[in-house]
């Protein structure tokens, strides 16, 4: 047994390291069981969580050996109040799925005018969520392990507080967001022209711009474009945590600004090309294949850009290493034959 201790002791390390994904896992595992479809959801439903306990993975393998924990003793205050924090995202599944928290979240948002009331539980699950994410890491690494981990805390708080502002501001009521969306849908509108479509622009309602958008046989479709539809979100998820990533990064600030400018060009031309899908699924597809592009697939387009961009920098930057590299050794000498030896001049 004495043999083994050093092995037990590491293995012990590892899992105290991991702690901040495990304490996740069991809570969403939890929701999933509870309600699957809802998981399938990228719009007001819970697939983040799978990104966000992959971001957390992906955090905890990158600084590795910079996780040092301030856990000295077992028999501790600071021990006892973490053993809590990891236990609280369960509790706040248990007691909100089975002891009525959320109707009473339902209820409060109701009586203060929300009108996507229902979704304030979701939105309140995200944010209550990353409090205890961020408590977790602080009473286990201190101030140093939120930077550590701040790419995953911020995505997961960033997704609570955009769905929390579409219930309190449906549609295009939230002017900060909306004004992205008059040059997002015309420059949709032209991609759709070029398809050899025809649009043209009918009233706003609530602040949506109006585009309707007929093919040649005279099959015609309206959508109505709101800040969430246009990937306003996307943007602001890309921003935060491509800059984060960067921050982070050994990088010169010439090649961190090359880097987020191309990333986020192309978020923006994926939204551009999200809006267009969905208008082509509108006018040939059934409500049902529209509502099944707007709650589950059509994000993916942008998410699935945002997760994969950190690790195309990293392989670019690896390869370009591996470039330069090549590049010296090939100024360099290759033989002894191209060495000229040292001749003393005669006295």
């Amino acid at each position: 047994m004495l043999g083994n201790r050093p092995r037990v002791t590491k293995v012990l390390n590892i899992l105290v390291k991991l702690l901040p994904l495990i304490a996740f896992i069991v809570p969403v595992f939890m929701l999933y069981s509870l309600d699957p479809a809802v998981f399938e959801k990228t719009w007001k439903g819970r697939i983040f969580y799978v990104f966000f306990l992959w971001l957390i993975s992906l955090e905890l393998i990158l600084n590795w050996e910079k996780l040092q924990t301030k856990l000295k003793k077992i028999a501790s205050a600071r021990t006892g109040v973490l053993v809590v924090a990891l236990l609280l995202p369960a509790f706040y599944v248990v007691a909100s799925n089975f002891y009525g928290l959320n109707a009473v979240i339902e209820d409060v948002a109701k009586e203060n005018g929300v009108l996507w009331a229902s979704v304030m539980p979701l939105s309140t699950e995200y944010i209550v969520f990353t409090v205890c994410f961020v408590l977790i890491v602080l009473l286990e690494y201190g101030a140093r392990g939120i930077k550590n981990f701040a790419v995953s805390t911020f995505f997961l708080g960033l997704i609570g507080m955009i769905y929390t502002i579409d219930n309190v501001y449906p549609d295009g009521q939230f002017t900060p967001f909306q004004m992205i969306v008059p040059t997002t849908a015309t420059l949709a509108a032209n991609v759709l022209n070029m398809m050899g479509y025809h649009t043209s622009w009918l009233p706003p309602q609530n602040g949506m711009p109006i585009l309707h958008v007929q093919d040649s046989a005279g099959v015609s479709t309206s959508v109505a474009i709101a800040w969430a539809c246009s990937g306003v979100e996307s943007l602001l998820i890309y921003t935060v945590t491509v800059l984060l990533f960067l921050k982070n990064s050994v990088m010169s600030w010439k090649q961190r600004a090359i880097y987020f400018m191309f990333g986020a060009i192309v978020t923006y031309f994926i939204n551009i090309l999200r809006i267009v899908t969905i208008t082509t699924i509108a006018m040939y597809g059934t409500i049902d294949d529209f509502m099944a592009f707007h709650d589950y697939y059509g994000q993916l387009y942008s998410i699935t850009w945002i997760i994969c961009y950190p690790l195309l920098i990293i392989g670019s930057q690896a390869l370009w290493g591996k470039i330069q590299n090549w590049k010296i050794r090939e100024k360099e000498p290759t033989s002894t034959s191209q060495l000229q030896p040292f001749q003393p001049k005669p006295a």
